[in-house]
This record gives structure tokens, C-alpha cells and sequence, in this order.
């Protein structure tokens, strides 16, 4: 970056963007080397002065500075370069009205890392002042520091790359060679693999036709011997009776070992029948339910079970009314079921989700005894009732 002149930036209050030899010596420098790269310089060099520069970058850098601080064709052609490339940066500058904003609008480009046309549109905007102008050669000035701090990193990653990238260019040459005499011996193979295939087929073809020959000998000879037929029928049925003799053998000896087992099993029940009988212990009776005509609440269940539920109820001497849980009957009407109710069972493996939770809530709020079933068949229903006092305490919830 040049060294900065004594010169101040205009201040500007009106909404005339400034053009580039408006702009103050100190900023020509990083505008020529930030906003234009070396190749691009080097075209509009060449239209402005109608032949090929021979100087070399540093040289064309130096000179194209020094044609900023006036008005020359050289120039104009720089700004129109700058205009027309960085023209969505300057639109998007055009939304900021103070210095303030402008500022805003650079830090985030900054972040971006999208500083080349963010510099040119801040700086030529109407609103840079002094400050913000300094600023801006500051920020300019340390990010071409880190830059170049970048591309030394860079370079030296590049020259690791290319020695791996030679190391790796001999291994794919000895790979390909491998791969190119990998291929021969397989096309080789192959070639010799085909004439053998050849031959087999025409081998194939031989046998197939001395078969044809051979079988037509055979149907020959047959006409010749009548009697042929009749050797084939008996050597047929002798066959088959070896086959029968076999399978009556195979089952004469199963009869034989389910006889010594039966003899077996006869004598050792005889002797079990001589020996006294252990005494065996009678179950204990299960308990009889009794309802005393006690109205008992099914919800929930199999339809097809229904009349079975309404049995094992009503053989208890209880009443019996049923409940769907919501599929069929309407969930406004099984608090009122409920409440007429002094059994409650929930068939809780054929219940929706709202019913079960509304059975169990308003079994604990109102006090009724409630019994929760898992298998809806009648077997499982009766067993559940088993035990059920009716009498016992308030709010019981059997599981």
C-alpha cells in the first residue's frame, strides 16, 4: 500500500458518487491493487495506450497509480471497469444514508470476506467523510497484510501438494502398468478360454450326434427282437416287487418295536398297578361370586363375547350393562353408565385410550370398584370376578 499524502477527503453532502481521480492520492494505491487483478490491469492498460505494456506488474501497478490523480483515458476506462463490475455492491451501498451506515455496511462485508467491491463503493459513496475514508485505508491495509501472510501459507501448501501430487503421479504409473499387464494376462486367458469353449462345443456336438445314432441302433434292434418287450415288462415288475418286498420289511420291523414297546409299557403299568396309590391332596374350592343383584358396568370387550359377559353376570345374580368405550356408544354417555353402576370392569385390552383413562379417574374420584382385565375372553372375565367383595372398602381398583 502507498504512503499516505496530507491530503484530506472532501467532505460530501450532496448524492454525487465521487469518481476515481476525485479520489485523494492515499487511495488510488490500494484501489489499483485490491479492486483490479493483475490481468485485467494489464487489458485496459493495453486499450488505453493501443500496445502491449513490456513493463513488468510492479512497474504497471506503479504507473497506474500515478495516472489516478487526473482525468485521462486511462482512468475513465478504470472506472467504468469499476462501475460495471462492482455495480450489486454500489446498489447495495446506495441503501445506507450517513456515514454510519456506510461504516455498518463494510464490517460486514469484511466478515464476508467480500471486500473488493465493498472498498470501491464505500469509498466513491456520497456519505465518506474523513474518518470513515481513514478507516477504510486502515481495514485495507491490514487485510492485504493478512492476505499476503495467506499466501504464503498458501504456497507452501501448494508446493506440499505438488510433491505428494508427483509421488502420487509415479504410484498411478506403476498402478497402470500393473493394470495394462493385469489386462493382457486376462485377455489372454480369455482368448484361450474361447478356443476351449469352441472346442467343447464341437465335442458336444459329436457326442450328440453318435447319441442320435446310438438310440436309433437301439429302436432298431428292438423291431428285430419282438420279444424284447415282454423282458422289459417282467424286468419292470421285478422291480417293483423287490421295492414292495423292501417297504413290507421296513414295516414289519416298525410293527415288531411298537410290539416290544407296547409289552413293555403293559408291564411296567401292571406293576404300578400293585404298588398302593399315593393319597392325593383335594384342591381348594374357588370362591363362589355372589352380586345380590349388584349392578356390574362392562367397558370395553369383544362384541362376540358380550352375551358371555352378561352370563357369567347374570349366573352371579347380578344386573349386567355394557359399555363399547366409544367405538359404537357416545363417550357423553359413560359417565352417566358409570355412575349407575356398583361394579365397574374395564376391558383394558379392548378399550381406546380416552375411555380407559376416563374409567380409571372417575372410578378414584367417585369411590366405585373397579376391576381391569387384560384378555377379553369370557375365561379370563369370570376368573377376574373371582374374589370381588362388593362390601369391601370404597374407591378399590383391582388390576
Amino acid at each position: 500500500m502507498c504512503d499516505a499524502c496530507s491530503t484530506p477527503a472532501p467532505s460530501s453532502t450532496g448524492s454525487r458518487r465521487r469518481r476515481l481521480w476525485d479520489l485523494p492520492q492515499q487511495c488510488h494505491c490500494p484501489v489499483i491493487g485490491v479492486c483490479f487483478p493483475l490481468a485485467r490491469l494489464r487489458q485496459l492498460v493495453h486499450k488505453a495506450l493501443a500496445n502491449p505494456p513490456v513493463a513488468d506488474d510492479y512497474d504497471i501497478h506503479l504507473g497506474a497509480v500515478a495516472e489516478c490523480g487526473k482525468r485521462t483515458r486511462l482512468t475513465e476506462l478504470f472506472h467504468k471497469d469499476l462501475e460495471a463490475r462492482f455495480a450489486p455492491h454500489i446498489r447495495a451501498f446506495r441503501a445506507a444514508k450517513d456515514a454510519k451506515a456506510v461504516a455498518q455496511l463494510w464490517a460486514q462485508a469484511v466478515r464476508l470476506g467480500d471486500v473488493s467491491g465493498a472498498f470501491w463503493a464505500a469509498l466513491t459513496h456520497p456519505r465518506c467523510d474523513d474518518v470513515l475514508q481513514e478507516v477504510l485505508l486502515r481495514d485495507m491495509h491490514m487485510l492485504q497484510h493478512q492476505a499476503g501472510a495467506a499466501v504464503r501459507v498458501d504456497v507452501a501448501q501448494v508446493q506440499a501438494l505438488a510433491r505428494e501430487n508427483a509421488v502420487l503421479t509415479q504410484e498411478l504409473g506403476r498402478v497402470q502398468e500393473r493394470c495394462t499387464r493385469v489386462i493382457t494376462e486376462k485377455s489372454n486367458e480369455i482368448e484361450h478360454l474361447h478356443t476351449e469353449l469352441v472346442q467343447a462345443r464341437a465335442h458336444a456336438i459329436g457326442q450328440a450326434s453318435r447319441i442320435t445314432f446310438l438310440q436309433q441302433d437301439v429302436e432298431r434292434l428292438k423291431n428285430e427282437l419282438p420279444e424284447h418287450d415282454l423282458v422289459a415288462k417282467l424286468q419292470k415288475k421285478i422291480e417293483l416287487l423287490t421295492q414292495h418286498q423292501s417297504q413290507l420289511q421296513t414295516q414289519n420291523a416298525e410293527l415288531r418295536h411298537a410290539l416290544t414297546q407296547s409289552e413293555r409299557l403293559i408291564r411296567q403299568q401292571a406293576i404300578e398297578a400293585l404298588q398302593p396309590a399315593p393319597a392325593v391332596s383335594e384342591p381348594a374350592p374357588e370362591p363362589v361370586l355372589q352380586l345380590h343383584a349388584k349392578k356390574v358396568v362392562c367397558v370395553g370387550g369383544r362384541h362376540t363375547n358380550v352375551a358371555n359377559y352378561r352370563a357369567v353376570i347374570e349366573k352371579a345374580g347380578g344386573q349386567f350393562a355394557h359399555h363399547d368405550g366409544g367405538i359404537d356408544d357416545k363417550h357423553s354417555a359413560l359417565d352417566s353408565v358409570l355412575a349407575a353402576a356398583d361394579l365397574v370392569i374395564c376391558q383394558t385390552g379392548c378399550i381406546s385410550h380416552n375411555a380407559y383413562w376416563r374409567v380409571k379417574d372417575f372410578c378414584k374420584r367417585t369411590g366405585k370398584q373397579c376391576v381391569f382385565v387384560d384378555n377379553p375372553s369370557a375365561t379370563s372375565f369370570s376368573r377376574s370376578l373371582r374374589g370381588v367383595q362388593l362390601d369391601a372398602a370404597p374407591a378399590t381398583v383391582q388390576e
